[in-house]
């Protein structure tokens, strides 16, 4: 057993240095860029400058505010669009009729571009907080929906005759046969809303700018031209979308093993 055990590690560790070999490189590519001279341009800085802004923006507050703004709205966001998303994509795989309604017009608005949305929402909701949240809730909830009626309707027909012959009843059904069966699906769904929320998080703070935010710190920074501040922004949205995307498939992997186990009951 340790020795799988350590075998598993091993591969863990393998895996986390492939994918920390292209950031080391390049980081050494653009530390290499000033010690030896290879350019004086204006538009790039080095990264002694980008950590003295950080440690100074830290010092201050700004940089926290910041990225706490950002994640606030990304969570709440991704909460609500994920949740709304979960229960019309449950009623769209139950329901033939459902689908049969809704689903063309659904089919039919996922293919509007996102931004595509912008101009409508802030007449709606202004450019504050709450037109945020509800754009990056629009971000989420079509990767929910989508996948969540994909994982029910592909649930095998011999789970739900099983289910039949145990009289279960249709919530039990729901819950005992149909959501275990569909969680795969049903958390690629989520999976993909937590990565579109964020970016979307980004793009909403650029377009609707009132109020404080990483893409609001980029906006600044972009407008003079401080671009130390710039490519700080720039690390701090790569590394929470890295941390979003190792948190959502650690949980993932958890909720897998709990199907595995507690289908096998049934």
């Amino acid at each position: 057993m340790s020795t799988a055990t350590d075998s598993g590690s091993r591969i863990d560790v393998r895996r986390v240095l492939r994918g920390a070999a292209l950031p080391a490189l390049l980081f050494t590519i653009w530390w290499a860029v000033f010690h030896f001279g290879w350019t004086d341009s204006v538009m790039f800085v080095p990264i002694s400058k980008v950590w003295e802004t950080a440690v100074r923006l830290s010092a201050t507050g700004e940089l926290w505010r910041s990225l706490g703004a950002s994640l606030a709205r990304d969570l709440a966001g991704f909460a609500l669009g994920s949740t709304i998303g979960f229960g019309v994509g449950i009623a769209l795989g139950l329901s033939r009729l459902l689908e049969n309604l809704v689903g063309p017009t659904l089919h039919t608005i996922k293919q509007i571009s996102l931004f595509a949305w912008i101009p409508l929402i802030s007449v709606w909701f202004g450019l504050g907080d709450t037109a945020k949240v509800v754009f990056l809730s629009l971000a989420a909830f079509f990767p929910v929906v989508l996948n969540t009626f994909e994982g029910i309707r592909s649930v095998p027909r011999e789970l739900i005759e099983v289910g039949r012959v145990f009289a279960l009843t249709p919530a039990q059904m729901l819950r005992r046969v149909v959501l275990p069966a569909a969680l795969p699906s049903i958390f690629n769904g989520v999976h993909l809303a937590l990565i579109y929320a964020w970016l979307a998080t980004l793009g909403a703070e650029y377009l609707l700018t009132s109020g404080i935010g990483i893409g609001n710190l980029l906006t600044d920074g972009r407008e003079h031209l401080w671009m130390d501040q710039v490519l700080l922004g720039i690390v701090i949205v790569g590394f929470v979308g890295f941390t979003l995307n190792l948190i959502a498939n650690h949980i993932e992997g958890r909720l897998l093993r709990w199907r595995g186990t507690s289908t096998g009951q049934y």
